[in-house]
């Protein structure tokens, strides 16, 4: 892998295409031991805050930049540079933006420039690159913009080629769930969109479900079903896997959101059933509903975080330059809007038999908000060294890296 300069990133391809492979399910969840975590101190020269994250013995990290919103979901374009979904706020907005990362330096580990790429979105999520287009889902669509390499911002208005339902528990707010993630695989695009509810059963085909369709938005089909919020979505080792967030209002500890693989035709549960503790229960609110044919108990996920944990972006390190990471995946957990639960605001690695490490905690000092120095959001390899992290709650992208 050739190292940082201020013309390109090495960041793997998400979408890349290989042949089938034959692998276990949880084959690359390995038995680590869990790492000593060691404090190291982050400067936000932004918001004038000085606080430490703990990372393994080994690693460094550093904020590359500094966007003071609500840094999403992280994508590499077909020329090499790193770019970024920001949804701008908590409202109705219609402010969001995808953003470009340019002009690495490698000295002081942060780049020099960040340009407005897009505006004006309505809840951009994720973003990807394919065949010379970059790929957009907002809450109520999906927008395709022609990609010219070295460009700074987008050439074109965008197409729209398809469209989703953005109401729900608010009109306001595009329901409980107004994020849509999207990943390719074998020239097909794959789009996530959460249920319009905590627990109910949804009247609309398009809700809690994974769709697959051509990359023009033409042959659009349900993939699979049951899934309440798939925020994190990505083929690895050519199987999609997901992050799936459990319902509320059962208590503390039920149900475990997921990480979880997801196949054609499959069933994964909500509202009918949930996980614990790799124990599959009926939802007692719908035990006597009526079901459609495709409701049956779903198959276990290979790993349930603790409820409200709130599991988004992950990345899969099949070669890195460090035992701790080399053939992993790392989670990141967006953590509980309840602070007082203690539940995510870390990034943890998964490990066999339903168990996970941390690997990068500190974004959560105490059991108040003002507690809370960020909520870790996405994950991206970028080269054999080094990852990215966003977060949305101070807006920042960090930079980690081996020493």
């Amino acid at each position: 892998y050739p190292p940082l300069n201020n013309n390109a990133l090495l960041v793997p391809d998400r979408n890349q295409q290989t042949k089938p492979i034959n692998v276990a399910a949880d084959s690359f969840a390995l038995n680590f031991a869990a790492e000593k975590l060691y404090p190291q101190q982050v400067i936000l020269s932004v918001s004038r805050e000085r606080f430490n994250l703990l990372l393994p013995k080994g690693f460094r990290i550093a904020a590359s930049a500094q966007v003071q919103r609500r840094l999403r979901f992280m994508a590499k374009s077909e020329d090499g540079r790193l770019f970024a979904t920001d949804m701008f706020d908590l409202t109705d907005n219609k402010k969001g933006r995808v953003l470009l990362f340019d002009k690495w330096n490698e000295t002081v580990k942060q780049f020099d420039t960040v340009y407005t790429f897009l505006n004006n979105l309505h809840n951009p999520n994720q973003i990807a690159f394919y065949n010379g287009y970059l790929y957009v889902a907002e809450t109520g669509r999906l927008v395709r913009y022609v990609y010219k390499a070295g460009s700074t911002m987008a050439s074109d208005t965008g197409q729209t080629i398809a469209r989703f339902p953005d109401y729900g528990l608010s009109y306001k707010y595009g329901g409980w769930h107004l994020t849509r993630s999207l990943a390719f695989f074998n020239d097909k695009l794959y789009l996530s969109i959460g249920s319009s509810c905590n627990a109910c059963i949804e009247t609309e085909t398009d809700r809690a479900v994974v769709l697959e369709m051509n990359p023009d938005g033409s042959n659009s089909q349900v993939f699979a079903r049951g899934l309440r919020n798939a925020v994190g979505m990505q083929f690895i080792r050519n199987r999609l896997w997901v992050t799936n967030m459990g319902r509320d209002l059962l208590g503390p500890d039920k149900p475990e959101d997921l990480f979880q693989e997801i196949t054609k035709d499959g069933y994964y549960g909500w509202p009918y059933y949930y996980q614990y503790r790799q124990r599959l229960y009926e939802d007692e609110n719908f035990k006597d509903s009526s079901r459609e044919s495709h409701v049956q108990a779903p198959p276990k996920a290979v790993v349930g975080f603790k409820a409200h944990s709130a599991p988004l972006g992950f990345d899969f390190f099949e070669t890195f330059d460090h035992a701790a990471l080399n053939n992993a995946v790392l989670v990141c957990l967006h953590g509980s809007t309840s602070v007082w639960r203690q539940r995510g605001y870390e990034v943890v690695r998964l490990e066999k038999g339903d168990t996970y490490t941390p690997f990068i905690t500190g974004f959560l000092t105490g059991k108040n908000a003002s507690d809370r120095h960020g909520r870790p959001c996405d994950i991206l390899q970028n080269d054999v060294r080094s990852f990215f992290v966003t977060d949305d709650l101070k807006g920042v992208l960090y930079y980690v890296w081996r020493d």
